[in-house]
């Protein structure tokens, strides 16, 4: 009996020999970069003619007619080292910015440049200065709230693209006829950010290397503030911001990495048990992963990696206070009783005092005083005289403070003390004039 193959074995047998034959099959697209923006482009050419990559081709974009560089062919499978396959390519633009990403199919490759071609190129490109100057003179005649970037010239002379900058909206349709009127071609003016101005003017950048923007980046997102925080121990404008004024764009490749290694760290002011005992996160150090800890007992900061921290984190943290309240009562241990209690009963009526109203403690100074004063007069002095009576009763002050008043203005004048009271109350006691008689 003859044996015949299953259905299944040969629908698999042709699907084998379909991706062999598509394998085989040369690319019939490219991916080339065009325009001073670095617009990037898929494009079909011709089988017979297949570029290399780097090479320069004359291909025909939304623009026009203009030279473009070749960065790699695609094949179906990819399984080459030279190509990538569409699939790749097209996850690439997706992680690189997706809809935003400046890629385009539109357009077909003519042929290879040649040296004709370049020259002409080259020859535009040289009259590039009298562009500009002709357009500045037209801005600063029209009085136009604009300042210009760049000017490029596709091949053949066909249209001109002027590359400017503004804050808002610009009526240029003035400004596109002189133009127009000045060089017999078509005029296109493209309003550009501050980021896209870099990537058009800046050549090198801080770290030594070409401009992110000018070399690979296609995607220009902007860049918080919180990333340069996180990143950087100062925020120094100079050291912080690119070509451009903003923000450096180099700060979101890491971005996601440092808010990893941020989330691992302890948060400050947490309570934690380390090695030398529990303490208080002071402040941590995100790509070295070390936390800076002040320890409860001895008020002493220390510094202890991650993954001590983490072995220390199931053990059982202490009550708060609980090592200060130990370490008084050793101190309290260690004092002499007596010296306590005598120390106590020294300080008890000071405190007392400090704990009285202000002023309460006033009137009992004040009481004291007028007490201390009075005591000596009454005992030494004489009664008071006639004259002293009826100047009290005519004052109509009351006699209590005027009595006080008095002696303390005898005191200051005579120069007297507590030690002798009678002193410049008695005529005969000397230095004084004599008093004044009533009686005559």
């Amino acid at each position: 009996m003859p044996i015949e193959p299953l259905p299944i074995l040969e629908e698999e047998k042709l699907e084998r020999e379909k991706e062999l034959a598509e394998a085989q099959k040369p690319p019939s697209t490219v991916v080339v970069r065009y325009g001073a923006m670095g617009y990037i482009a898929e494009l079909r050419y011709e089988p017979a003619e297949r570029p290399g990559c780097g090479a320069k081709v004359v291909a025909r974009t939304p623009r026009g007619v203009e030279l473009a560089t070749v960065l790699t062919t695609t094949c179906p499978n990819g399984g080459c080292g030279h190509n990538v396959s569409r699939k790749q390519m097209l996850a690439y633009f997706d992680r690189s910015g997706g809809r935003q990403y400046p890629f385009s199919s539109e357009g077909k490759v003519l042929r290879i440049a040649t040296p004709e071609d370049m020259h002409d190129q080259a020859h535009l490109d040289s009259n590039r200065s009298k562009y500009i100057g002709a357009c500045k003179t037209h801005i600063r005649e029209l009085d136009l709230p604009m300042k210009l970037v760049d000017v490029e010239a596709l091949l053949g002379g066909d249209r001109l693209v002027f590359h400017f900058m503004s804050e808002g909206r610009v009526d240029f349709r003035e400004l596109v006829r002189r133009l127009a009127a000045d060089f017999h071609t078509r005029i296109e003016m493209r309003q550009v950010g501050a980021r896209d101005e870099a990537r058009i003017a800046a050549d090198f950048e801080k770290c030594g290397q070409h401009c992110c923007c000018r070399q690979f980046l296609k995607v220009l997102k902007p860049v918080s503030m919180k990333s340069a925080k996180i990143q950087k121990a100062t925020l120094d404008p100079s050291k912080i911001s690119g070509r451009c004024g903003r923000l450096m764009c180099c700060l979101r490749y890491e971005d996601e990495t440092y808010d990893d290694l941020r989330k691992r760290l302890p948060p400050r002011n947490t309570r934690l048990m380390t090695p030398e005992g529990p303490g208080v996160v002071i402040n941590t150090q995100i790509l070295t992963q070390l936390v800076q800890v002040e320890l409860e007992g001895t008020r002493t900061r220390t510094v202890f990696p991650l993954e001590i921290i983490n072995e220390c984190r199931d053990q059982e943290l202490p009550p708060p206070g609980a090592v200060q309240e130990q370490r008084n009562e050793r101190g309290r241990g260690r004092r002499d009783p007596d010296k306590d209690e005598s120390h106590n009963s020294e300080d008890k009526p000071k405190r007392e005092r400090s704990r009285r109203p202000r002023k309460q403690r006033e009137d009992q100074k004040d009481t004291s005083a007028a007490g201390s004063e009075s005591a000596p007069s009454t005992e030494n002095s004489e009664a008071p005289t006639a004259e002293n009576t009826g100047n009290t009763q005519a004052s109509g002050e009351q006699p209590k403070r005027k009595r006080r008043r008095r002696r303390r203005r005898r005191k200051k004048s005579d120069g007297g003390g507590e030690g002798n009271p009678n002193k410049g109350n008695d005529g005969n006691s000397g230095g004084g004039a004599p008093p004044s008689s009533a009686d005559g």
